[in-house]
């Protein structure tokens, strides 16, 4: 547990932030506090109480240096044309693209991962709308964030692995019927305040009582 005072829930929501750079990779992280993180998610809501979620902790180092090698390559390939003349990029978007790529270059170092899954019945995803399937597991992935914020920890949000999900599921010998969700990087931070993101105003984007209200 962390020493600092606890936050209230509106702090809790409105602070927990995707930590790409601001990690302390030399500080280990013991996994029972990951587990006590992983407990709490277990109360997110899933469809119809089936709890197939199933979620990969990754600590030992030479497990994780293969995943990470397979994580960078997928980011590469993904950002390439971006990697290339980044001064062309808009500034808020060179920016996330520099964080991610230190995320990238170092993901090695992070001292735990974790993949939240789904086990389905034969491994497929269904053609067409997927929303209540991923629904029992997304709401768990961001409990485990908050959790783990709560607890003097930080993650970061990434789903870039799943360019190359079958290499990844061959490394941690997932069999078929398991499907990754996202990848969660888990460590302690380098500083321990933060500030709400950047966001657009409410007005922006709600629409009341249909698409054309105010």
């Amino acid at each position: 547990m962390t020493d600092e005072p606890a936050l209230s829930c509106e702090e809790l929501l409105t602070t927990t932030r995707c930590v790409r750079r601001g990690l302390d990779l030399d500080r280990p992280v013991d996994p029972a506090l990951v587990k006590d993180c992983l407990g709490i998610a277990l109360q997110a809501p899933n469809g119809n109480n089936r709890q197939n979620w199933r979620w990969i902790l990754l600590t030992d180092p030479r497990l994780r240096a293969k995943v990470a090698e397979v994580y960078r390559a997928a980011f590469y390939d993904r950002n390439a044309a971006a990697l290339e003349r980044p001064a062309q990029l808009p500034r808020a978007t060179r920016s996330v693209l520099t964080a991610a790529r230190s995320l990238a270059d170092r993901l090695h170092r992070v001292p735990v991962l974790v993949i939240p899954c789904l086990e389905l019945a034969d491994g497929r995803l269904p053609p067409g709308n997927q929303a209540g399937l991923w629904a029992s597991l997304l709401p768990a992935a961001w409990s485990y964030a908050l959790a783990a914020r709560s607890r003097g920890l930080v993650t970061a949000w990434t789903t870039v692995h799943l360019d190359r999900e079958q290499e990844i599921a061959g490394l941690l010998g997932l069999p078929p019927t398991v499907r990754q969700g996202a990848l969660l990087p888990t460590a302690y931070p380098l500083r321990t305040t933060f500030r709400p993101g950047p966001r657009l105003p409410l007005e922006q984007v709600l629409h009341h009582d249909g698409w054309q209200g105010t």
